[in-house]
């Protein structure tokens, strides 16, 4: 299998676990309302349909006369099965939940570039402090066919990199001081090129996304359950609020993250790969990665796990091969990252 092979593989691969995150959610908004169906709690199920309808500025009067309730739940004496009920009451609440998640997103979008510098405490690096940098830089983003990003460096020993940015016009790369002192010049446009194909392949907006609407889930999964804690107990664990706070939670904390980070090996490879195009160089990035995992741990980054997603290496101090670490693990094990990287560089040779 050769460097253009792994990328296609990749690419299926991505596009599959893209199509995962809405088919689960939907999945579990499923089991929420045939739990609230088959329970028997419709009136209470009724109270839920209410409490969006007062979001839309309609009264809980119009509601009880509307063809919405009728819709989910029948006409009095003829309602549907419990399938038919909860396949309504599924497509009501479904639509609902997307469209909350919305802005969310769209402010992270816009937003959160910005946001992850400033978390990083990255400055910004100008041409007369570091003109061998900038050179490289800029020879590695023509060679990448790609619009040369702003450089942000990390006062910090270790060695890791990312890059953040939703276009590539606007994109940035973040060095840490370690990097950028301790790799020689191969190497070190490997990560740079390692960089730049996040940047060419949109991931650096893919991930800022996924990573925003899993946060949004778990953010109001979190408001619902707590707000319930403060109204009528009793009523509210029994209603679908109470069930859609949990399917939130469920979905934002448990399956959303398996899935993100699933996602996020994988574009780790893809990167990889890209890099090794780029640079026609795969060896140098290989050794670039056995360097770096030596000492990837940025104090900076400890004030955020996001930051475990969008490195080069992970930076998180925990090293542990249990399954359920290997199943949320961000990056691939780098030993497997290396090993792909020297079937490629052989490959290239033959």
């Amino acid at each position: 299998m050769n460097i253009y092979d792994h990328i296609d593989a990749n690419n299926r691969r991505t596009v599959a676990i893209l199509l995962a995150f809405p088919a689960a959610l939907f999945v579990l908004v499923i089991l929420g309302s045939y739990l609230v169906i088959q329970t028997g709690i419709l009136t209470y199920a009724r109270m839920g349909v209410s409490y969006f309808t007062l979001i839309s500025k309609a009264s809980i009067d119009t509601l009880q006369n509307s063809n919405l309730e009728h819709l989910m739940f029948g006409e009095p004496g003829s309602e549907p099965g419990v399938s038919g009920q909860t396949i309504q009451l599924t497509m009501t609440v479904f639509p609902w939940m997307i469209l909350v998640a919305l802005p969310w997103i769209a402010f992270s979008y816009c937003k959160g570039s910005a946001m992850i510098l400033r978390m990083a405490n990255a400055r910004a690096v100008t041409f007369e402090e570091n003109r061998e940098l900038f050179r490289l830089v800029e020879n590695t983003a023509v060679m990448a066919g790609l619009p040369t990003p702003k450089i942000y460096f990390i006062a910090d020993d270790s060695m890791n990199a990312f890059a953040t940015g939703r276009e590539p016009e606007i994109a940035s790369i973040a060095l840490t001081k370690g990097i950028v002192e301790k790799l020689d010049k191969d190497e070190l446009q490997a990560v740079i090129a390692h960089e730049l194909a996040h940047i060419g392949n949109r991931d650096t907006r893919l991930m800022m996304l996924t990573v925003a609407g899993i946060g949004c889930f778990t953010f109001f999964g979190e408001m619902i359950l707590h707000g319930g804690k403060k109204g009528r107990k009793i009523n509210m664990r029994i209603s679908i609020l109470f069930v859609i706070g949990h399917i939130c939670l469920i979905f934002g904390c448990v399956v959303a993250p398996i899935l993100r980070l699933a996602l996020s090996r994988l574009r780790e490879y893809q990167a990889d790969a890209t890099a090794a195009i780029i640079t026609r160089n795969p060896d140098a990035l290989a050794r670039a990665l056995y360097k770096i995992s030596k000492n990837p741990q940025v104090e900076a980054f400890d004030s955020s796990s996001l930051f475990g997603n969008i490195c080069i290496v992970d930076p998180t101090k925990k090293r542990s091969f249990s399954f359920m670490s290997k199943l949320y693990a961000t990056h691939p094990p780098i030993e497997d990252r290396i090993a792909v990287l020297r079937k490629m560089a052989v490959s290239g040779k033959e």
